[in-house]
């Protein structure tokens, strides 16, 4: 059997590389059409996701604005929500049908916080005792 020599070798095997680099080749193509470019198959399945999570946002927004569009309206033409939001965030009060009744701290409470050695308060200056025995 005759041997053959590197440079028989190197010319029979050049068409097996060449395929070899051509299918390679073929598979990056492929790939490239599927992956690359800016609209990839990962972008699009990222857009499909975003697209979804901004449609859930928009309906959460219409419904905000249908609720703030009633409440618009309610103020505007429903005498007993201006009624109740008169006393609420104005503190007004009907007519002569209610008293208005404000407890207020005393400023001598107020600026004094009771302690031991405070003025006598008005039951001890009538002679009640002190809880502590004074």
């Amino acid at each position: 059997m005759p041997r053959n020599t590197p440079a028989e070798r190197s010319t029979a095997s050049a068409p097996g590389i060449k395929r070899l680099i051509g299918v390679a080749l073929a598979v990056a193509v492929a790939v490239f059409a599927v992956q690359g470019g800016e609209y990839g198959t990962f972008d699009l399945l990222r857009q499909r996701s975003r697209r979804t999570a901004l449609r859930a946002r928009v309906d959460t927004l219409r419904h905000q604005v249908d609720s703030l569009t009633r409440l618009a309206h309610a103020i505007q033409s429903d005498p007993a929500m201006q009624e109740r939001i008169a006393r609420e965030e104005f503190g007004m009060v009907r007519g002569s049908k209610e008293l208005l009744y404000r407890f207020a701290p005393t400023p001598t409470t107020a600026t004094h916080p009771a302690s031991s050695d405070a003025a006598p308060s008005r039951a001890t200056a009538l002679g009640a005792t002190q809880p502590n025995g004074r």
